[in-house]
């Protein structure tokens, strides 16, 4: 290994150290609850769930260069799958980052233009909204019984309050209003002052961004892409699924229950880095309001996937931050596989 690479492979070795380390930092106010939640869990089915998992960090890999293709791109698959660990990894310690840091190492690696990677990572996340909303939907059809007073409570009365003390002070409300008639006529009147400065290097970056976000409109096999997208979900699901056998206390729970906290636990992940406390507090919550698990168990259960996720996480994120420089010492290595 040459001198630059041994520099590239220990600096990339300490920025996944301090990545870990912060994402350990942050859990360490937790450790006496998780410890206690692994007492009595069947770790068969534990790594069953991992084993999916890691199927879902394949896919989305995989997936990736259906949307770079029609653009003239691809990515080698181990480097591809090392993008989106390290990725991963990033958004635990540092949040909102692992979409920037896996298209930084495409582009060094596969020499895919920062702006079209991140225009397609956009892209897979609009399809990744329309996914989740669909099983949001099937959820609201096929647990509405049970889903019907939490819904109520969470989200309809809320709303309904804020409009009306919106409607209780009419100064907010008509602020608000002008606010957004003010928005739109300065865009109508600036919309050509706008282009000009949109001309030039950031145009053309804002350019590229467009043509990556585009790129589905140019699938040469929609199909594949859509059951690809599809069975990543598939993952999620039996990731969370398997790990009710684990708990006595969840092990009874239907496959309806599952999509009910995929679902609100999709939201944990959103708002918060990796999920980290919002996931297991809305899990615990649901599980024993809505569907009368005991507090040990329905405490358990959440920590006990998240933590398993999380540790998946740090371990594969480390292992693709040595496999990368490695693998690709040799320039003829990247991008010897080729696109799906």
């Amino acid at each position: 290994m040459k001198k630059k690479q041994v520099i590239q492979f220990i600096i990339l070795f300490a920025i996944g150290g301090l990545l870990v380390w912060l994402s350990l930092r942050s859990v360490a106010e937790k450790k006496d609850e998780i410890l206690k939640s692994f007492q009595q869990a069947d770790y068969k089915w534990v790594i069953l769930a991992l084993l999916v998992a890691s199927i879902s960090h394949f896919l989305r890999a995989y997936r990736w260069n259906y949307l770079l293709k029609p653009l003239g791109y691809k990515t080698n698959l181990i480097n591809a799958n090392c993008a989106v660990l390290i990725g991963y990894l990033a958004n635990y310690g540092i949040p909102r980052s692992g979409e920037v840091t896996r298209c930084t190492i495409s582009a060094k690696y596969d020499k895919v233009p920062f702006e079209i990677g991140f225009g397609t990572v956009i892209t897979e996340r609009i399809v990744d909204m329309l996914v989740f909303l669909l099983i949001s939907v099937f959820t609201m059809l096929f647990q509405f019984r049970e889903l019907g007073g939490l819904v109520n409570e969470l989200i309809v009365s809320k709303v309904s309050g804020k409009w009306q003390t919106l409607q209780q002070r009419p100064v907010l409300f008509y602020g608000l209003i002008i606010g957004v008639i003010i928005l739109f006529l300065a865009f109508v009147f600036l919309r050509k002052k706008m282009a000009s400065v949109l001309k030039g290097k950031f145009g053309k970056f804002l350019g590229r961004l467009g043509e990556g976000i585009g790129s589905i409109r140019k699938l040469e096999h929609p199909g594949r892409f859509i059951v690809l997208s599809l069975l990543i979900w598939t993952c999620y699901f039996y990731a969370l699924y398997f790990c009710f056998f684990a708990i006595s206390g969840t092990s009874g729970l239907s496959h309806g229950a599952c999509l009910t906290l995929t679902m609100f636990g999709t939201f944990g992940v959103i708002f918060s880095p990796g999920g980290l406390g919002a996931y297991p507090l809305i899990l615990t919550g649901i599980l024993t309001q809505t569907y009368g698990v005991d507090e040990v168990s329905a405490f358990a259960l959440p920590w006990l996937s998240w933590t398993a996720q999380f540790l998946l996480i740090v371990l594969l994120g480390l292992i693709a931050f040595i496999v990368l420089p490695v693998y690709n010492r040799k320039s003829d290595v990247i991008s010897s596989t080729p696109a799906p």
